[in-house]
């Protein structure tokens, strides 16, 4: 599959201005949080305040973690994701009886997911994932800023059947090159690594990390 460029997302966005920003800096999609732990987790009031601040052309991923069924579809109700996200431990059974498109996310060095072999394996369970997104284990699932060891995407990397590939853990503009020019993902998901604190982003680091992915897909 030929790719002009590696395609971005920045996720866990909690204000009008922090969508404006990363639209303008060309982002291709945005992540709204509906994990309750997190401290980026929006209302369903805020989320379609973002959402109205979306231009045509960017996405809105909806993201999830073992969230009730009746919450998922509150959201597609009220909001209308173009794309819904499971980060937790979510079966594919679920994952696609909502019959809306998703990714399904996994947390590399956890619990079952140490080993090339059996990344690819709990991946294929879930073939008809829009993309498979990888980010570094914690128990926060997810924004932790922790980044994992590569190799652990070997196998999914040379199977056939791979789904494309997102990366997420870890990204930051002084960071982001490398794994891109190293992996050459479909696409990245950055979260911490563009924000000023929790659930708020950067202007300034947003316009960093995107002008460093162009950098590196231009080399």
């Amino acid at each position: 599959m030929l790719q002009s460029r590696t395609r971005v997302k920045i996720c866990g966005l909690t204000r009008p201005e922090d969508v404006r920003a990363a639209c303008a800096a060309g982002a291709d999609a945005i992540g709204l949080v509906f994990y309750p732990k997190s401290s980026r987790l929006v209302s369903l009031e805020q989320a379609r305040v973002l959402r109205e601040a979306v231009p045509a052309m960017v996405s809105v991923v909806a993201l999830f973690v073992n969230a009730q069924a009746e919450e998922v579809q509150q959201v597609l109700d009220h909001v209308r994701p173009d794309v819904l996200q499971f980060h937790g431990d979510e079966p594919p059974e679920y994952c696609a009886s909502f019959g809306h498109r998703y990714l399904k996310a996994f947390r590399l060095g956890g619990p079952g997911l140490g080993e090339p072999q059996a990344v690819l394996q709990a991946c294929r369970r879930y073939p008809h994932a829009t993309a498979w997104l990888f980010d570094s284990y914690s128990p926060g699932y997810g924004g932790s800023g922790l980044s994992f060891d590569s190799a652990l995407l070997q196998a999914v990397r040379q199977a056939p059947d791979s789904r494309p590939v997102i990366l997420a853990g870890g990204l930051t503009p002084h960071t982001v090159a490398q794994s891109v020019r190293e992996l050459r993902p479909y696409a990245l998901d950055v979260s911490s690594g563009v924000e000023a604190s929790g659930g708020i982003k950067s202007a300034e680091k947003i316009q960093a990390f995107m002008g460093a992915v162009r950098e590196a897909d231009g080399a």
